[in-house]
């Protein structure tokens, strides 16, 4: 059906409506005793979205249908203007307190507070309508007539209720639900319950006032019922009201005052819509929410399954750990991996079996275990931890993660993973230790070659060949003596023992920059030139921390291009108990793509570049500071060419980790 068709269809059934409301005149008054037509006007401008040809058939209509049943002409036109006055002004006020259903993505009535948007809609509304309509009746009448302008008010927004609340329900249809075969039977017995209930109120002369215990047939039909039944029930039933009090029968026909007859009238075809609307929808909206649990329970009982399965099926022992210190939860491999202890200890670290200690160092305190670190809001990431069982003697290498959970009202906790490394670690420390002591034994030969080549250069030195075929011997003794300096300082990285103190990074930054100057004019070079803010000082191996800084400073001033003074800024700043230094030059830079895999084992960026190397010196930068529980990493400079690289080390001075450990009994 086109739009014009549509509204030309809403107007014949809004004049059927308004001549069906002229028809229930009260008498002595020109008001109605209802006016479905507030109704279907409610209904039809909902659904429309209306255009001028509606408004301009709303007028036509109204016009036409007050002046064909007898109201003057002036009359009949201060009904149409309160009419736009109050379709109008509800549009608005509906609109604004359900924006959903004005941008289209909601119906109009499908809850329980759709229905108050609606019935405050329809009391501004209707209160904006009886502005027009009242006042101009008691102009034409020559008095004021409060009675007949609260009939006016109370027709229109019974009749809203009425007819808009069942029109609008079936615009929506959401609030809908099959109905089984013996609730067929039940809404027969409904239907049959309600006519002998309003017969036996309205049409037997007792004059009892009977009318409001047939509420009772409402309150059943909103408790059983689906809202768009209940709806026309409601409509259904006020109709049978209507048409007897009209007829002068039932309890409200015996009312003498025909404004007041009209008032209770209108009250109780109000509160019929309204209760059983209420109910129906309450209902609707209780399943709903029931449902809707149902759903999320079943939805997070299999989440937590899934999780459960997967957690127990990772080979990894995990754990959860409270604020205390307690453990929350451990998984299979937790178990197996503290297997053979005479308990299970109840918090981390609560075992007289067990000793924990930093691999090669000494023992560890409970504070300074991953999950204190993580609990007091902290990251830890592949830290190497040992266990050495007391009765055994066995001992073990851990690698352990851990980080905080989100609190969520649980308080505070944290994840802790542990992967045994033990085997790994072995592997390694014997690979490691084998290349130091090739590396160390290699010296030997090596400076015996290199002195046969000093002696070699004395007795030959004068021969142009020989001459010649020494220099390729020095050069490549130089590069042997540097690749077996490497190994053992990667290998010193990598097992020496750390002793952690005070170090000035000024005062090592200073030292190292100013033997670099002195290296350049030694060698009629460029001399580099350095930036250094105000550094922090940091905790750390002094040995280690100064071949650090050597290779790191040592590689800004190396890798420059020809004829460019090198420039290298060096800055630090605090992050928690961290200190962050970043060492920023103006050389060439790292290739694209190989940000992270220069920190890999015997890896050239620039082999081909005509620079020297061994491809260790960022390797043996990597493991001092991941040896001090850092991290490194390389990006391109921001401020131009060149590189930046930004590694964290322990703050000189940390700050305390503020996390409970538990009962006194827990211990390393």
């Amino acid at each position: 059906m086109s739009s014009a068709l549509r509204s030309v269809a809403f107007a014949a059934l809004f004049g059927l409506a308004a001549v069906a409301g002229r028809l229930t005149i009260v008498d002595g008054t020109s008001l109605s005793l209802v006016w479905p037509a507030a109704g279907v006007s409610i209904v039809w401008f909902v659904a429309r979205r209306a255009t001028a040809l509606d408004w301009a058939l709303l007028v036509g209509v109204t016009l036409a249908v007050n002046l064909s049943t007898g109201a003057p002409p002036v009359l009949a036109a201060g009904f149409a203007l309160a009419n736009v006055v109050q379709i109008g002004v509800f549009l608005a006020v509906f609109g604004r307190l359900h924006p959903d259903w004005r941008r289209g993505g909601a119906d109009p009535l499908a809850t329980l507070a759709d229905l108050w948007r609606l019935i405050a809609a329809a009391v501004t509304g209707t209160l904006a309508g009886a502005l027009v309509g009242p006042t101009l009746v008691s102009w034409y009448a020559g008095s004021w007539d409060r009675l007949g302008a609260l009939v006016w008010l109370s027709r229109n927004v019974s009749s809203v209720l009425a007819i808009g609340i069942l029109g609008l329900l079936f615009l929506g249809r959401r609030t809908d639900e099959r109905l089984s075969a013996w609730r067929y039977g039940e809404l027969v017995a409904l239907a049959a319950g309600s006519a002998a209930a309003y017969v036996l109120a309205f049409a037997q002369s007792h004059g009892l006032p009977l009318a409001f215990p047939l509420l009772l047939v409402t309150v059943w039909a909103g408790s059983r019922f689906p809202a768009t039944l209940v709806a026309l029930h409601g409509v259904a039933v006020g109709t049978v009201a209507v048409l007897f009090t009209l007829h002068g029968q039932g309890p409200f026909a015996t009312i003498e005052s025909y404004p007041v007859r009209a008032l209770v009238t209108q009250s109780f075809v109000a509160m019929v819509a309204m209760l059983g609307t209420v109910l129906a929808l309450g209902r609707h909206e209780r399943r709903a929410l029931t449902r809707e649990l149902a759903e999320t329970a079943a939805a997070s009982a299999a989440q937590a399954k899934l999780l459960t399965t997967i957690v127990d099926s990772i080979s990894d022992a995990l754990m959860v750990v409270g604020a205390d210190g307690r453990i929350l939860l451990r998984n299979p491999a937790a178990l197996e991996l503290f297997t053979g202890l005479s308990r299970r200890a109840e918090y981390v670290g609560d075992s007289d079996e067990l000793v924990l200690t930093e691999p090669g160092g000494g023992p560890l305190e409970v504070s300074d275990l991953p999950h204190a670190h993580a609990l007091a809001g902290q990251t830890v990431v592949g830290r190497d931890i040992g266990v050495r069982q007391v009765s055994t003697g066995v001992e073990r290498v851990l690698q352990v993660s851990a980080a905080p959970l989100p609190d969520e009202g649980a308080g505070r906790r944290a994840v802790v993973v542990y992967h045994d490394v033990t085997v790994d670690r072995r592997h390694r420390d014997e690979l490691t230790a084998f290349a130091g002591v090739v590396a160390h034994d290699l010296l030997n030969p090596l400076t015996t070659v290199e002195g046969w080549t000093e002696a070699l250069a004395d007795t030959l030195g004068d021969h142009p060949e020989a001459r010649d075929c020494i220099t390729r011997i020095r050069r490549g003794s130089t590069r042997m003596r540097h690749l077996i300096n490497d190994l053992l300082a990667y290998a010193t990285a990598r097992d020496g023992a750390l002793t952690p103190t005070r170090v000035s990074l000024a005062d090592l930054v200073a030292e190292i920059a100013s033997a670099r100057a002195d290296q350049a004019t030694a060698a009629a070079a460029l001399p580099p030139r350095f930036t250094v803010g105000a550094l922090d000082d940091v905790e750390a191996d002094p040995v280690l921390i100064r071949q650090l800084l050597e290779n790191l400073l040592g590689n800004a001033v190396k890798y420059t291009a020809p004829g460019v003074v090198p420039h290298v800024e060096v800055t630090t700043d605090r992050v928690g108990d961290r200190v962050r230094l970043t060492i920023s030059d103006n050389g060439i830079g790292v290739p694209p793509g190989q940000h992270e895999a220069i920190f890999g084992n015997f890896h050239r960026a620039h082999r081909d570049a005509g620079y020297t190397g061994t491809g260790l010196g960022l390797a043996i930068c990597a493991r001092i500071v991941e040896r001090h529980g850092g991290t490194i990493a390389a990006s391109d400079n921001p401020g131009g060419v060149g590189t930046r690289f930004v590694l964290t080390l322990p703050a000189a001075v940390s700050a305390a980790v503020d996390v409970l450990v538990g009962p006194s009994r827990a211990r390393p």
